[in-house]
């Protein structure tokens, strides 16, 4: 667990003037089993995912019943190859395991951060793992935004 990206998390929200809430749960290792942890609907949960992108790596952020869309990911960012970041690359990245990854890059991640045009059009809240996957925050989306700042665009389909 990332104690200190925890922290930053919340050391940011509260400088920004955002209410949240923090849920402590056991450890939960899909989107389904965070959702039924937080006693929320899945597609309140925000799926955070690296992927390489060419030679970088990115956050890629949307609803946690969708899956990503490869080939508009592709189309957007002008780029030939996708794949996701493998275990050992996300902990030499950021120092997470899967599953623990909050939607935020820069600067708590060194990533870029994207984000799905379809997060927040359902539900007006989100919720993450919090660099363990044992600690959720749950926040009102256009907070999340506000204070993350991802380029959006669509890149999420139907799971």
């Amino acid at each position: 667990m990332s104690v200190k990206i925890l922290q930053q998390i919340c050391e940011t929200l509260q400088q920004e003037g955002c209410l949240f809430r923090q849920v402590e749960h056991p450890p939960t290792f899909t989107s389904e089993e965070s959702a039924q942890a937080r006693g929320e609907p899945l597609g309140v949960g925000a799926k955070a995912i690296v992927a390489r992108i060419d030679d970088q790596f990115g956050l890629f952020v949307l609803p946690a019943d969708q899956k990503l869309a490869s080939a508009a990911i592709k189309r957007e960012l002008k780029v030939k190859k996708i794949r996701f970041a493998t275990k050992d690359e996300l902990f030499d990245l950021t120092g997470l395991v899967p599953g623990s990854v909050p939607p935020f890059g820069r600067p708590i991640l060194p990533l870029e951060l994207f984000a799905d045009d379809s997060v927040g059009q359902q539900y007006d809240k989100i919720a993450f793992n919090a660099g363990s996957l044992t600690n959720s925050i749950i926040m009102a989306t256009t907070d999340w935004k506000r204070v993350a700042q991802p380029r959006q665009f669509s890149f999420a389909k139907g799971s």
